[in-house]
């Protein structure tokens, strides 16, 4: 493929960080209830790590309209950075939900979708650092698949958790307090399945 830009680098670049952020997350939450100040320290690093992304994002879209020729079909490269950024803003806004809320416990359910996050966006990272050779193609349709069966394992969870929730949640604050919290947890592995399916159509197109 040409190699004019550096696209690929700017691709593996992003999902490290999209990676970084799940790890932060899933520390976030395990923190929860044993210390406010470490819950505090996790949600700076996923800030820091979501304004280093949107600096890839923003040298992406630099290059993508600096460069005569790109690897990629351009709306297929605007879809895949775009994509992955959303990733990360999922990641902010679960951060920044459990702050704003003042959230001092957390469930089992909670962590349990904050893995299947991560899991996803390690697949994320690995499908992205195939992307540079078609001849990667049927692994990169593995791992999407892969990515496909979590979000559907996220649903199943989220599902599981909101019916705990409300058969047996009797404070109707921390009722509206988780119910958002899942249903973030479960839109990032939505957004994971979102960048899957731009790379398996990627590879379709040019394998």
């Amino acid at each position: 493929m040409p190699q004019e830009g550096k696209f690929f680098e700017l691709f593996n670049a992003h999902a490290e960080q999209v990676v970084l952020g799940s790890e932060a997350l899933v520390a976030l939450l395990s923190v929860l209830n044993d210390s406010d100040e470490d819950a505090a320290k996790h949600c700076e690093i996923i800030d820091v790590i979501e304004n280093r992304a949107d600096g890839i994002t923003h040298e992406t879209m630099r290059q993508l309209h600096k460069s005569f020729i790109t690897p990629l079909d351009r709306e297929e490269i605007h879809q895949l950075i775009t994509r992955l950024d959303d990733i990360l803003d999922l990641i902010q806004d679960v951060a920044h939900t459990v702050t704003l809320y003042n959230v001092r416990h957390i469930t089992t359910e909670a962590v349990n979708l904050s893995e299947l996050c991560r899991s996803c966006c390690e697949r994320v990272r690995a499908a992205v650092a195939l992307l540079p050779s078609m001849d990667n193609g049927p692994e990169i349709l593995k791992i999407c698949h892969e990515i496909d069966q979590l979000e559907s394992a996220a649903d199943r969870e989220m599902r599981g958790a909101m019916s705990r929730l409300f058969r047996e949640e009797p404070d109707v604050r921390e009722l509206i307090k988780f119910k958002a919290i899942y249903e973030l947890l479960e839109t990032v592995t939505d957004r994971c399945e979102d960048v899957a399916n731009i790379i398996e159509g990627i590879v379709l197109e040019n394998s």
